[in-house]
């Protein structure tokens, strides 16, 4: 079974917490602190633990929310990078920004700057949202000045703190509605050096679409004229759920707006009984039979059987290429069906399609049983 996060996140963190914030604030009362920080602490989820820590440090640091923040600050400052970091060292400050989320409304510019520490070494792309929904033209003016920042951990806050519907964080209900001033900060990031901002970019647009899939392709398609590779790129990926979804415009973009005149053949799906923790090979052939070479995106489908026993479709990229005249190509995708924290596999039978220029055509099943 997969490692909970919060497994990873154990009572290691607010010892660590007490230590560095006593290290900068001798007042600190370290052991009240650690009585209250630990009191529910093993039944709460990974983000209610962070939460849970700036509550306490709340009850804990100086009464004066901005004094409490420069302590808290003046921590993270002190504070050495672990020799060896692991994918979760950086959720160490997850309750700084917590902190700031939940008691720095009312102090603007103290959590401006906090945020704009903080993002440097974990991320503020949760405690910006608050800001974003209670001083919304305050904190877009803000993001603005941050498009040009020299930290493009900073530059990649204001994409990703922007994103209207932004993995574990609140929607933002208003840039649902009007995404135009979010869009007007990604123009500025567009050609951001970094592709770590602009796959961010990339992922806010792909918000965007959800809502607005004529603003996405609009924008798309306006992006793409006289696009360098790496802006190419960025609205490949922008567009990743709109061509899941079949969708004309995204796929014209592209170059693959013409429906494609292949032939399939050789389908295989094997084994066609299948076991949960195991895996299944999928293959088959495209043959262009015409006398032009022709574009083709290709991606596989499978259905999975949800807990209720209805079908969910999930796409798998392939390829993206040029079949010549008469060309005959083989594609395969070996699928995984080892347990994963984002889907729990059902048994039952499991229907698997390819997707050649967004249409859907069947390559057969498997049926899924339990170990």
């Amino acid at each position: 079974m997969a490692e909970r996060l919060k497994d990873s996140y154990g009572p290691d963190v607010p010892e660590r917490l007490a230590r560095e914030v006593l290290a900068v604030h001798p007042h600190f009362d370290r052991d009240a602190f650690m009585a209250d920080a630990l009191a529910g602490y093993d039944l709460l989820e990974l983000m209610a633990r962070g939460r849970h820590l700036a509550q306490a440090l709340r009850r804990h640091l100086p009464g004066n929310v901005e004094s409490a923040m420069e302590v808290l600050l003046a921590s993270v400052q002190a504070s050495a990078e672990p020799e060896t970091a692991g994918a979760m060292a950086p959720f160490f400050y997850l309750p700084h920004t917590c902190f700031v989320a939940e008691f720095g409304l009312d102090h603007f510019e103290a959590s401006m700057r906090a945020q704009h520490l903080l993002t440097q070494r974990f991320t503020a792309e949760f405690s910006i949202r608050p800001f974003l929904q209670h001083h919304t033209q305050a904190t877009l003016e803000r993001l603005a000045q941050w498009t040009t920042d020299p930290s493009h951990h900073v530059r990649r806050l204001v994409s990703e703190g922007t994103r209207p519907r932004l993995p574990w964080g609140q929607r933002l209900r208003a840039f649902q509605e009007d995404p135009s001033p979010v869009l007007a900060l990604l123009e500025r990031l567009k050609d951001d050096p970094e592709l770590y901002v602009r796959r961010s970019v990339a992922n806010n647009l792909n918000d965007i679409g959800k809502d607005h899939p004529t603003v996405l392709v609009d924008t798309a398609r306006r992006w793409w004229v006289g696009a360098s590779p790496e802006r190419r790129w960025l609205v490949g990926h922008a567009l990743r759920f709109a061509v899941k979804q079949g969708d004309v415009g995204a796929l014209e973009v592209l170059g693959f707006g013409a429906r494609a005149q292949v032939n399939l053949a050789h389908a295989r799906v094997e084994p066609a009984i299948a076991k949960v923790g195991g895996w299944v090979q999928v293959a088959f052939e495209l043959h262009n039979p015409q006398v032009q070479a022709q574009n083709v995106l290709v991606d596989c489908c499978v259905h999975y059987i949800k807990a209720n026993g209805q079908a969910a479709p999930k796409v798998f990229k392939l390829q993206a290429t040029t079949l010549a005249p008469g060309e005959v190509r083989t594609f395969a995708k070996r699928v995984s069906l080892a347990p994963m924290t984002t889907r729990v596999h059902h048994p039952g039978v499991h229907r698997v399609e390819v997707l050649i220029n967004g249409v859907a055509q069947p390559l057969g099943s498997f049926d899924l049983h339990p170990n």
